[in-house]
């Protein structure tokens, strides 16, 4: 009898790194990463579970957008420590295009230009979407050198999980995508 090989990953592209608990970083406690690129030359993500007490309304209002109210009230996301003055548009992928899009997965699209914020500012932009201020970003090796460290939980990403589930339930919703309990996860490493 043949025994099975785990699949190996190659690539986290289009997967969420879940926070471990004893990962300590006041930066990364107790997140969501979604990664939106992994290579050779290192990883991009955007935290999807850290809300800032910034509507979208100072985005509008900093780029001197027309907007309506309705559409400005949402709240930014803090999607890193990487450039914090600059957005980034992770929406669900349709078949309008912006300057910037780049199709992440069949679900999942992110834009970094202008156009698409003036779009959402009154209403024409994606169904689904979050503006986050910064990224997260590893180096070449970083992000495996902290997978080998428990750092993180690695899960296959969910589109309904980043723009259907509420913000505080994100952590909880996609470990239990693969059937975990988050309140059940040790602070301790598994390596033996």
């Amino acid at each position: 009898m043949e025994t099975l090989k785990p699949k190996k990953i190659s690539s986290l592209k289009n997967h969420f790194l879940l926070a471990m608990p004893g990962l300590n970083d006041p930066t990364f406690s107790d997140s969501v990463v979604y990664i939106c690129e992994h290579n050779s030359e290192g990883a991009m993500g955007l935290i999807v579970n850290n809300q800032i007490d910034v509507p979208v309304k100072a985005i509008f209002d900093q780029l001197k957008l027309n907007y309506e109210d309705e559409f400005a009230r949402p709240l930014l996301f803090d999607g890193g420590p990487v450039q914090r003055d600059r957005g980034f548009i992770l929406h669900a992928s349709c078949d309008q295009q912006w300057e910037s899009t780049l199709a992440i997965s069949d679900q999942v699209s992110l834009t970094a230009s202008r156009d698409i914020l003036a779009d959402m500012a009154v209403g024409k932009g994606p169904k689904d979407s979050l503006i986050t201020l910064g990224y997260s970003s590893w180096t070449a090796g970083q992000l495996e050198r902290e997978l080998s460290q428990n750092s993180w939980l690695t899960i296959p990403a969910d589109a309904e999980i980043i723009f259907k589930t509420d913000c505080a339930k994100r952590a909880s919703a996609a470990a239990l995508s693969i059937g975990l309990d988050l309140r059940m996860l040790s602070h301790q490493a598994g390596h033996g």
